[in-house]
């Protein structure tokens, strides 16, 4: 039997990922703005669509719906290139709606992730890879 580890491509200090909060809390705060308004418009959309059909059939206003369809497709490009962007950085987006951002990092000797929640002005938790982040401790 084969035993598999993980192994990241590199390993992130402390120090390093706080040189990528400033950065990290500006691509943040637009994809957790585009998430939330994307989100907002495509429960609009939903729920539009639910009462047409409840309602046996209705009218729309075909041009608003398209606005709201063509906005959402814009803001989820731009979550997804903010995700690339984070992702590039070399962090792993674990929870957008809270902001939340690993690192893999070592320490003493086991593979653990150094952990960033948006609005935080430093990185000073870590949890092991099969905790989250109720789990943090401190560095």
């Amino acid at each position: 039997m084969v035993a598999w580890a993980f192994m990241a491509e590199r390993y992130f200090e402390p120090a390093e990922v706080q040189r990528l909060v400033p950065t990290l809390t500006r691509v943040m705060t637009g994809v957790m703005r585009a998430n939330e308004e994307a989100t907002r418009i495509a429960g609009r959309l939903e729920a539009e669509r639910e009462r047409i059909g409840l309602a046996g059939g209705g009218m729309i206003d075909r041009a608003a719906w398209k606005a709201g369809t063509d906005r959402v497709a814009q803001l989820t490009e731009t979550v997804q290139a903010g995700l690339g962007e984070i992702t590039g950085m070399g962090g792993t987006i674990k929870d957008l709606a809270l902001g939340l951002v690993d690192f893999p990092h070592l320490r003493d000797g086991r593979i653990v992730n150094l952990c960033w929640k948006y609005g935080e002005t430093a990185v000073s938790h870590w949890h092991g890879l099969d905790e989250g982040f109720a789990h943090r401790k401190p560095l």
